[in-house]
Formats: structure tokens, sequence, C-alpha cells
């Protein structure tokens, strides 16, 4: 099992009012550009990162496109607005674009079982197996958990990702509950390619990227050198650091679209619009119906406001889902907003409909609360809210989910049984072991600089030198999630049958 478990204590609650208490009572105006750099420099220095860019839509008018800091630390070249970033989770805007796209040609139906479109698709609940839709992927409401394993650094194509989720059992009851699936959703994106006779990534080009001139954008990772790209970093304990880039090669609907901040304001911008963009000559042209755009943009999925979500929105009573954005009433306000995330990188996108306002931002700093703050400052100025201190706000949270991530790993540390050794000697565990969705993972038996056994877990892309915790449980140094348990399983004769680790059992192979 994951070390970082952690429960979010009412101590985040009270800190957060305490800081929302002492906001001005004051109304602020619509910023000025001078005022927007600002703000951004704050950000930036607040949460230590090295680069950003920005773009605001506000009636109709593109009123700010600027980028800040550099590409990457320790060298000049500064990011631009034509800089290009791997906007992650936030590709699932532009496929459920796409998708209302392909609904207005009569190619795909929101409701359209899964199978009309993608014969082979399975689910292991026979409920959900029989009655899937299109719109229950792109809803996050199929039942499965996260299962982050089946997309995170896997080799894995996007068909071969969504026929493994037949092995995966459901977590909660179809249509039940809001939990966020990023392969589901993917696959809606492979059955809306299916329907219009081609792939996702030739068809989100020549539907999305080209009629709206976004000139950087590409489905998936474009290479080094053919644009101009942003570099990732995390905050370590030694300041910020560069971070080895995570090339998002593989087409994936729901998170693998690269762009710049420019075409990002041309994509809101679209939308804020119903769907109508301007031609070079200054005409009008739709290329999808307010109706079925507005579909996208509609309430499908109550998110529970509990935990993270609710210390984070603690202005709103009502977080929903639609078929690709968060949808919320925040201080008055009815806002849509879609977060991505990947390793060195934090993008946001927000739409605040009835002020005619519109948010790209990103940057290049792993896990970091700044797009977040940002984009709630923003929002709060431009429309004209009592000012609210986001920066340190989030930072007090942030902190305290720190916090609580250290005692959890602290107990789970001060459990360990002291003076026990493995069952056996380390060469015994060594084989390949294999759970259906997840694939095989391989334990190898080394020795190390000093000459002494030692085992390491390699899965997928990943190698992970494994450290004797107690009995048969081994800790994973460094690998593909936070630190990991893994716990060898015996037969009856004492010889090793399965691993237990990221909460599934993986069959030794012979």
């Amino acid at each position: 099992m994951r070390f970082f478990m952690f429960a979010l204590a009412m101590v985040v609650l009270v800190i957060a009012l305490t800081i929302l208490g002492l906001t001005s009572s004051l109304h602020a105006q619509p910023p000025k550009k001078n005022q927007i750099k600002e703000l951004v420099q704050q950000a930036l220095d607040h949460w230590q990162v090295p680069g950003a860019a920005l773009a605001i839509i506000h009636d109709d008018k593109l009123v700010y496109l600027q980028g800040f800091g550099v590409k990457e630390k320790g060298l000049p070249a500064p990011v631009t607005p034509d800089t290009v970033f791997p906007i992650a989770s936030c590709s699932k805007t532009l496929t459920v674009t796409l998708i209302a796209m392909l609904v207005e040609d009569g190619k795909i139906w929101w409701d359209d079982p899964v199978r009309k479109h993608l014969p082979w698709f399975r689910l292991a609940d026979p409920l959900a197996d029989w009655n899937v839709t299109i719109r229950d992927l792109l809803t996050h409401r199929t039942g499965l958990g996260k299962h982050e394993p089946l997309w995170y650094k896997t080799p894995l194509t996007m068909e071969e990702r969504a026929k493994r989720l037949q092995f995966l059992e459901p977590t909660y009851s179809f249509r039940s509950h809001f939990e966020y699936q990023a392969t589901a959703y993917g696959t809606a994106g492979l059955a809306a390619a299916q329907a219009g006779k081609s792939t996702w990534e030739d068809l989100i080009q020549k539907r999305v990227f080209t009629p709206l001139d976004m000139k950087t954008a590409s489905p998936t990772y474009p290479g080094a050198g053919k644009v101009d790209l942003a570099g990732p970093h995390k905050l370590t304990a030694r300041g910020v650091v560069k971070l080895e880039r995570y090339p998002l090669d593989i087409p994936d609907p729901a998170g693998t679209v690269h762009a710049s901040v420019r075409d990002l304001s041309k994509f809101l911008q679209f939308i804020l619009r119903g769907g109508v963009i301007v031609t070079p000559d200054q005409k009008q042209k739709r290329l999808v119906s307010r109706d079925n755009l507005f579909e996208t943009l509609s309430s499908q999925m109550v998110v529970p406001r509990k935990g993270l979500a609710e210390m984070l929105n603690p202005h709103t009573n009502v977080l929903t889902y639609t078929l690709g954005w968060v949808a919320q009433d925040y201080r008055g306000k009815w806002m849509l907003l879609h977060g991505g995330t990947v390793d060195g990188f934090r993008v946001q996108l927000t739409l605040v409909p009835e002020a005619k306002l519109a948010i790209a931002l990103v940057n290049n700093l792993d896990r970091t609360w700044m797009n977040f703050a940002l984009s709630n400052t923003l929002v709060d100025r431009f429309c004209e809210l009592k000012h609210i201190d986001w920066n340190n706000y989030c930072e007090s949270i942030d902190k305290e989910v720190q916090r609580l991530e250290k005692q959890s790993l602290n107990a789970v540390l001060a459990s360990r049984k002291k003076g026990t050794k493995p069952s056996q000697p380390l060469a015994n565990f060594a084989g390949k072991y294999f759970y259906p969705a997840y694939g095989t993972c391989a334990i190898e038996f080394a020795k190390d600089s000093q000459g002494n056994d030692e085992l390491l877990w390699k899965w997928n892309q990943e190698q992970s030198r494994l450290e004797h915790f107690h009995f048969d449980t081994f800790l994973a140094k460094a690998g593909p999630a936070d630190a990991i348990a893994l716990t060898f399983q015996l037969t009856d004769t004492g010889l090793p049958a399965a691993l237990r680790v990221m909460e599934r059992n993986f069959r030794r192979l012979p």
C-alpha cells in the first residue's frame, strides 16, 4: 500500500478561515496590465516558480498575454506566450469539444452505448458493462477507481489501456459516485475517433487546432527542437531543480495535448463565443452549435465537497463535473475550470461566463498551487470581489497536508517490527509477477556496490531498489508513485506465490 495516504484534519479549516477572516473589505477594480504583472510576479516569487505564461480574455478581447521567468532554471531563455507546455488533464476540455463537433455531425451521441463504437469494450461490473455510455465515461461515473498505474509512464497504447479496464473490480456501484478516471475518459476519445473514421490525434488537429489557428498545439509531445518548449522542475529541500521530462508521446485524449498559452487563449475565446470563430476577413464562422457546446459545460455529476476539495473551495456550495470541466458557484459567480498536472508542470483553465472572462495559466513547477491561487486572485480582481490572499491561504493548506503526510509516514514506520528477517534468501523472491490490468512487474536479484544481496523492482519504465522493512515486506526507495510497500505472499510450502503492491495482488509467473 502507499505510504502517503492521509486524512485532512479540521485544523486546516481553522487555519484557512483565519486567513480568510483577514481579508480586506475594500472592493478592487478590474486590474490594469501593470497590476496584473505585479500579481503574477508576487505569485511566482511566493511559490518559487521558474517560469509561467498567462492569457486573459475579457469582453471578447485578449486583454493580457505575457510570459514570465525562464524556461529552464539556470538558463537565460525566457518563457514567452508561444512557449509550449504539456497541458495534461486540460486535454479533456479539448477532447470533449471535439466530441461535441462529432455529435453535431450525427456521428456519435452522448448517450450512445460505448460498444456501438468500440465493440471490444468491457467492464467487470455486469450492470456497467451492459449499460455504459459515452456520457458515463466523460463524467467519471463508471464506478472504477483512479487506477493511475494504467496510464502513468506505461508503454501501453490507449486501446491497450482501455481493454484492461475489464479486469478491474469496481470501487463504487455504477453511476452512483464521481471518481476521476483518466483511462475511461481517454476511451471516450477512442470511441469518438472510431465514429469519425480516423484517429483522435488526426481529428483533434483537423477539427480543433487548425480551425482555431492553434499553431503550436499538438496531440502529443512535439519533440525536442521542434517548438519552443518549457522545461520541467520540482521543489526539493535544496530548492528548485530540473526534472526529467515525462514525454507523453503515446496519444491519450485525456492528457497528452501540448500548447502555448496564446493558443489556449484562442480555444477559451471560442468557448466564450459559444462555438464561433472569427475568420481573418472578420467574418463569424460557427464550428459547433451552441446547444452541443453548452452540453459540455452543463453539470452532470455532483463532486463530493469534502477533504481537500472543501478546503480549497471555502466559498463554494455546489461542486459538479460537466462533460469535461469542473463547475461551481464561486463567491456569487458561476465558474468553470479544469486543472492539469504532470511531472514538472501545472496548468489551469478558468471560465466565468457571466463576466465574459477566461484565464489560461501555465507554469513549469511540479505540484505547486500557484495556478489555483493566481487564477482565483485574477477572478476576484476582474469581478471586483473582496481581496483574499490566495497565496497564503493555499500555502497554509499545503503545509498542513505535508504535515499530515509526514505524520502518516511516521506512523507506518513506527509499526515496523525490528529484528525480523525475510523468510528465505532474497534470490528466492526473484521472478516475474502478473496482474491482468497492470501487466507484469519483475523482481530481480542483484549485488549492491559493497557486494551485498539486494532486490530490484522493475515496472513499466521505472526501477526501484528495495529496502527490507520487516518480515517479507520491502520498501521501494524510489518508484513510479510515492513510497510504496511490497509484500510477498507465500504458498503452503513456503515459496513466493504472489506480490502485493499498489493495492493489487500480482501472481508469480512460472
